[in-house]
C-alpha cells in the first residue's frame, strides 16, 4: 500500500512494486500479520506538532510523500531470505518485530535489521498475536521501566484499551502493582478480563475525583494537563507520558520536576530484541495477550485507517497480508 499523498486515508493505494532485495546485514520477511496504528495515521495524515511535523516530512517527503513510500512499523512473518553478513536468522524462520523507521511493513515483503527490533517467534505463539508486539507491547513495557514499575505498588493507565494500554495494564500486574484502568464504558469488561483491580469509565468520572493516588500513572492519550495528573501521584510517584506533549507542557513538566521529588517522564518508551524475547515468552506462557479489535486483508487498508482515526478501537487494528 504505496502513500501517494498527505491527509485523507485515500491517499493510500494498493500497487504492484519490486521485492526488495535485502542488504549485507539485512533480512527479508515474507509479512503474513502487519497493523495500524495511531502513528501510522499520524505519518499519513501529517497531523502532529509542527516541530514533528517538519522532520517528519524532511524524512517521509516535504512536500509529498517520497515516491513508493510504504508505511507500517510492525508485523510477524517468515523469513524468505537473508543478507551475506546476517547470523542467527536463516530462511524458513518464523520471526516478528519492527521495521521502525523504516517503515514498509504494509506489503507482502519487507527488509529489516537483523540486529534491530527483530526476534523468532515462539512456537505455539500465533503471527496474529506477536504482529503488535514491536510497538504497542515495547513503548508499555518501556514507559513502566522508565516510571519504576519494578517498585511501584499502585498503577493508573489512562487509555488502557488502546494498543499500548492493554499491554501496560497486564504488564503491570506481572510485575505485581494494584492496577487502576481508565478507559470508556465499552472497554470496562475487557479491563477486567485483562486483569485491572479497578476500572474508570472516564465519560462518567474524572480518575482524581477520589482522592487517591499512585506510584505510577502512565498516560497513554495525554490530553488531561500534565499539572493535573502529578497532583494523583504519591510523593515520590512518576508520571509517565505516552504521547508528545505541546511546548508549554514540556515547560511544566520541566518545573514540576524540579519543584517537587515527583518524576515526569517524556519521551520514547525505548526496546530491544531482548524485550521481544521477553515479551514473546510470556506471549507463550499465556502471560500476556494481544487484543484484536479488528482484522483487514491489506487491500482495504484503508477502511482500516479510518477506523483507527475513529479514536475508539480497542487493542490493535490487524492487518492480513496474503502473499502469492
Amino acid at each position: 500500500m504505496v502513500l501517494k499523498g498527505y491527509g485523507a486515508a485515500d491517499g493510500l493505494s494498493l500497487q504492484e512494486v519490486d521485492t526488495p532485495a535485502p542488504r549485507a546485514d539485512q533480512v527479508l520477511v515474507r509479512v503474513h500479520a502487519a497493523t495500524v496504528t495511531m502513528g501510522d495515521t499520524e505519518l499519513r495524515a501529517s497531523n502532529m506538532p509542527w516541530l514533528f511535523r517538519l522532520l517528519t516530512r524532511l524524512w517521509l517527503g516535504f512536500i509529498r510523500p517520497k515516491p513508493g513510500l510504504i508505511l507500517g512499523m510492525e508485523m510477524a512473518g517468515v523469513v524468505e531470505a537473508v543478507g551475506e553478513a546476517v547470523e542467527g536468522f536463516t530462511p524458513g524462520d518464523e520471526v516478528f518485530g519492527a521495521s521502525a523507521m523504516g517503515l514498509g511493513t504494509h506489503a507482502e515483503y519487507v527488509c529489516v535489521p537483523a540486529e534491530g527490533l527483530l526476534a523468532h517467534k515462539p512456537a505455539g505463539v500465533s503471527f496474529e498475536q506477536a504482529a503488535p508486539i514491536a510497538i504497542g507491547g515495547l513503548a508499555a513495557l518501556g514507559y513502566l521501566r522508565r516510571g519504576g514499575i519494578e517498585q511501584a505498588r499502585t498503577v493508573l493507565v489512562r487509555g488502557a484499551s488502546g494498543s499500548i494500554g492493554t499491554y501496560a495494564v497486564q504488564l503491570a500486574k506481572h510485575f505485581g502493582a494494584h492496577v487502576t484502568a481508565v478507559c470508556g464504558a465499552q472497554a470496562m469488561a475487557r479491563m477486567e478480563a485483562l486483569g485491572a483491580d479497578e476500572v474508570i469509565d472516564y465519560t462518567r468520572q474524572d480518575f482524581d475525583e477520589s482522592g487517591q493516588t499512585y506510584d505510577l500513572i502512565l498516560d497513554v492519550v495525554g490530553k488531561v494537563p500534565i499539572a493535573r495528573c502529578m497532583r494523583s501521584l504519591t510523593p515520590r510517584g512518576a508520571y509517565v507520558r505516552g504521547t508528545v506533549p505541546g511546548l508549554w507542557e514540556m515547560m511544566v513538566a520541566l518545573w514540576m520536576g524540579v519543584a517537587s521529588r515527583r518524576r515526569v517522564v517524556l519521551g520514547d518508551g525505548g526496546g530491544s530484541a531482548e524485550d521481544l524475547v521477553f515479551l514473546g515468552q510470556l506471549l507463550a506462557s499465556g502471560g500476556l495477550r494481544s487484543v484484536i479489535d479488528r482484522r483487514y486483508p491489506l487491500e482495504q487498508i484503508v477502511q482500516a485507517h479510518q477506523y483507527v482515526e475513529t479514536g475508539h478501537k480497542q487493542g490493535h487494528v490487524l492487518i492480513e497480508v496474503v502473499s502469492s
